[in-house]
């Protein structure tokens, strides 16, 4: 069986699983429609338009009936 030529310490292994961190998603609030959204994604606001930076992508269903 294959083994290591020379053995990692633990705390050389652990100072290098220090950086591996789950971040916190960013999540903003649009100023136009008051949706909390991801940064950097489209989202769709209560009316089913689709928003991306504060511009109308697709216009939602409109009932005018």
């Amino acid at each position: 069986m294959a083994h290591p030529k020379s053995r990692i310490s633990k705390q050389r292994k652990r100072k290098r699983r220090t950086h591996k961190k789950a971040v916190a998603p960013n999540v903003m609030i649009c100023k136009e429609t008051g949706e909390s959204h991801l940064r950097h994604h489209a989202y769709e606001a209560e009316d089913g338009s689709l928003y991306y930076k504060g511009k109308v992508l697709i216009p939602g269903e409109l009932d005018e009936e």
